[in-house]
């Protein structure tokens, strides 16, 4: 674990202030979205405009690296995420912020290939486990943290917007002055969607559809929250709360799904997710009863953590199961694979639930993760009727952030060995 931290400190702690930004601006631009009485569809549009760069970006960005060269690439998207941020501040509506996020999303795709390029030149076959799981503990611990930032300063004022890109640019410190050779860039290849359908019909459908619940639960959660007239503090609590309690549930699940048919597991887990989605509707309405009558907002926040608990390890569990249906050394191509038919769902999540929210009301949030999860479930019920589980040796549950980029995938332990990094004297 030591020798981890000391060949690639500079990058866990640049993207660990990367991450402080990026979960600090979702929050922010979900609050102040409603402070300037934005439409729920035109949040939602603005909102969806980062899946639309992320996804450009993971189709285009490998060429970009090795063109340029890993630093440089990395100095120059950080340093456009920072002046994106500052530019919401000065010009106030949905059409400008949704070319933002656009930028944004590109952005970070581009910051989160170059550092998980690295970790992969970085990792042996005896530590690359080790280094995904720090990889994913700083994504989604300063990605928590960094919600909290909300109660600094009031969201309607200009100055979270200088920090957010104080803390972006203060990122490039320690990258910039590592004395470490940047990595030798390759280009992963992904399957495509035919031979991912072929290969795993419950995986790649899955996938796009969890892109769908996955993007909007991410980017409204907090839209939500201020509609609902919770504090600025209950809204970073409730932000955070999903983000951590998804991580620390990986490890659990996946214990449980290489234990049974992870079919089963999937479908479980994404039915749970329903019900404790429908469980906080519930929660929410009894706290604005009268007094005496009303709940606290303590329902709420736990129906939201084990709504979490059972949501985000789905992206882990659908790798995992398409793995099975695969030999080894397809999974990091069907990994990509996965992850372009993510992107495809996330595009339209955020846009579709602000719709769904502007007919129904508020709740019509968790109503929208509620369906959605539901599909996935009898979807699930529907493959193990007509395919027999398969029992893969080479296969078995790897907690991932849904953020990894295909680069990432190699990162994966279960994959086919990759070589020793170079010793740097």
């Amino acid at each position: 674990m030591n020798k981890v931290f000391r060949n690639s400190w500079a990058l866990f702690m640049g993207m660990g202030a990367i991450m402080l930004a990026y979960g600090y601006q979702n929050a922010l631009l979900g609050v102040r979205a409603v402070i300037e009485d934005f439409s729920l569809a035109s949040t939602g549009f603005m909102m969806s405009g980062y899946f639309v760069g992320y996804f450009i970006g993971a189709r285009t960005i490998p060429s970009v690296i090795s063109g340029v060269g890993h630093i440089r690439v990395f100095a120059a998207f950080a340093s456009v995420a920072s002046l994106a941020i500052l530019i919401h501040s000065i010009f106030i509506n949905p059409l400008t912020w949704f070319v933002l996020r656009v930028i944004t999303g590109y952005s970070m795709v581009s910051i989160y290939t170059i550092a998980e390029s690295w970790l992969n030149d970085r990792s042996s076959n005896k530590n690359r486990g080790k280094v995904l799981s720090i990889y994913m503990i700083i994504l989604y611990g300063s990605m928590g943290l960094g919600m909290f930032m909300l109660n600094f300063s009031s969201p309607e004022k200009f100055q979270p917007f200088i920090l957010i890109s104080v803390l972006m640019s203060a990122a490039l410190l320690p990258i910039l002055l590592t004395k470490r050779k940047p990595p030798q860039f390759k280009k992963i290849q992904s399957m495509s969607l035919k031979d991912l359908y072929n290969s795993s019909p419950l995986g790649m459908v899955s996938a796009v559809l969890y892109g769908i619940v996955q993007s909007a639960l991410f980017t409204l959660l907090a839209v939500y929250a201020a509609a609902m007239n919770f504090s600025i503090f209950d809204i970073s609590l409730v932000t955070f709360l999903l983000a951590i309690s998804g991580a620390v549930s990986q490890y659990p699940v996946g214990y449980i799904s290489d234990k049974f048919d992870r079919r089963k597991v999937i479908i479980y887990s994404t039915f749970g997710a329903a019900i404790f989605a429908f469980l906080a509707i519930f929660s929410v309405g009894t706290m604005y009863l009268p007094e005496g009558l009303g709940s606290s907002k303590l329902w709420f926040y736990i129906f939201l953590v084990l709504f979490s608990v059972c949501s985000l390890p789905m992206f882990s569990l659908i790798l995992a199961h398409t793995n099975d249906f695969i030999t080894r050394d397809k999974f990091v191509a069907a990994g990509a694979g996965l992850q372009f038919a993510f992107g495809l769902g996330a595009i339209s999540g955020p846009f579709l639930c602000s719709l769904l929210m502007g007919l129904v009301g508020n709740n019509g949030f968790f109503v929208f993760l509620i369906f959605f999860h539901c599909v996935i479930g009898f979807y699930g019920i529907h493959r193990m009727k007509v395919r027999p589980s398969e029992d893969n040796p080479d296969s078995q549950f790897v907690a991932v952030p849904t953020t990894i980029t295909p680069v990432g995938m190699e990162l994966n332990p279960t994959t086919e060995p990759i070589d020793e990094p170079e010793k740097i004297n």
